[in-house]
């Protein structure tokens, strides 16, 4: 098999093992319900996916809901669920559209009732509707993405300015109960981060809003000036949550293929999280010092990086991450370096993430491409294009950060 291959069947087995599947089924088994209406809201890239999970063992007993996922990322109807499709990263009229429908159907509930509440990442634009003009939601968004930001910090900032994040949501279904169960896209799985925690009290501050928002000179009208030194709810008697999943079960999924395909692996982390220049250079300069080793060997992290847009090209965070590994691997031989968003999308792209190995520079540079001006103008996609080296899976149905994998096969 080459490194291709070898990367190809990692990230298959990874993602595979990502799925949110049996641990939602297994989390509803275990739940009492009782006998009041079971309305369920699914919100986030995976969101279609828990659903199905749900529907496939609740069936009947579901009164009905709403699901709420990104464009393309549907897999078809649920019975008696209604589902939406809406912007990722930037939140549109589709978004708010589902997301008022949502609050319509947890409307009116009784204290006997149960809102079964399936989250994931990507519910911080798709699952919103704003205390702000739209055109300004809209430019805040794209300012926070620009900024380098990391999601901690967009999260706090954006569920400021919204009537369902920061626990307002689950506020919004009492007097029934909330039965929360959660996808993890964030390092450290923290709750009210997560999504930017619509079902979970808010441990975040005006007083650390206000500073993330001067730290990235964030442009505010009086009214979001206003809506920033508001607190959030910070208790909530009416929520269960579980947690599922996470960016480990990728570094340990991935671990496993290693070693069953020859590698000695090495898991760095799973709690990446810097410029995705820097850990791209950081994995190549692992490559070097072990290129003079006699046995295969894989190391690999899970996180998520940040992009500092500098240019007007297209890409995401783990093509640039692999990109900029590039030069540093240049001409060794039988290595390679992939990341991958466990989604399956990259930023605003088709593409999950990037892969490269000991030729890419030599290639792009006979190609006159220069990969430094190309990484300055934020254009990993068409450079990894040109290469054969851009990851595509389609949409995934999980949603638990990234995974960096070096691979040097001897």
């Amino acid at each position: 098999m080459t490194l291709r291959n070898d990367a190809e069947l990692i990230i298959n087995n990874a993602l595979h093992a990502a799925q949110p599947d049996t641990a939602v089924k297994k989390a509803l088994k275990q739940a009492d319900f009782g006998a009041g209406r079971l309305v369920l809201v699914a919100a986030g890239k995976a969101g279609w996916q828990m659903a199905k999970a749900a529907v496939d063992v609740l069936k009947d007993r579901l009164s009905g809901g709403v699901v709420i996922t990104k464009y393309e990322h549907s897999k078809g109807p649920l019975k008696g669920i209604e589902i939406f499709e809406a912007g990722h990263p930037v939140p549109d009229e589709n978004s708010y559209k589902a997301t008022q429908a949502a609050i319509e159907a947890v409307a009116g509930l009784s204290p006997g009732d149960t809102v079964l509440f399936l989250l994931s990442g990507g519910g911080s634009a798709l699952f919103e509707k704003p205390l702000i003009p739209i055109k300004d939601m809209e430019r805040l968004t794209r300012e926070l993405l620009a900024s380098g930001a990391d999601i901690v910090e967009m999260n706090t900032i954006r569920k400021r300015f919204s009537s369902v994040k920061g626990g307002r949501f689950a506020a919004l279904c009492t007097p029934a109960r909330v039965f929360s169960v959660v996808l993890s896209d964030i390092i450290g799985d923290p709750l009210d981060m997560i999504a930017s925690g619509p079902a979970y009290p808010d441990s975040s501050t005006a007083a650390q809003a206000s500073h993330i928002a001067a730290k990235y000179h964030l442009t505010l009208t009086d009214e979001m000036e206003s809506l920033l030194k508001t607190e959030t709810p910070k208790t909530l008697e009416n929520v269960e949550t579980h947690i599922t999943g996470s960016v480990r079960q990728l570094c340990l999924a991935a671990e496993d293929t290693c070693r069953q395909l020859g590698y000695e692996p090495v898991v760095l982390t799973a709690s990446l999280s810097c410029a995705a220049r820097e850990a791209g250079g950081f994995l190549a300069n692992i490559a070097q010092y072990h290129q003079d080793t006699t046995k295969s060997l894989a190391f690999i992290a899970g996180g998520e990086t940040v992009v500092h847009l500098t240019g007007h090209g297209l890409g995401g965070r783990n093509q640039e991450l692999a990109l900029a590994a590039a030069p540093g691997i240049a001409g060794m031989k039988d290595t390679a370096i992939f990341s991958l968003g466990s989604d399956g999308t990259d930023g605003p792209t088709d593409a999950a993430g990037g892969y490269v190995d000991g030729t890419t520079a030599g290639y792009l540079a006979d190609q006159g491409i220069d990969v430094f001006a190309v990484l300055n103008d934020n254009d990993s996609y068409h450079a990894l294009e040109r290469c054969g080296g851009l990851l595509k899976t389609g949409a995934t149905g999980t949603n638990v950060n990234d995974i960096s994998v070096l691979l040097i096969k001897r």
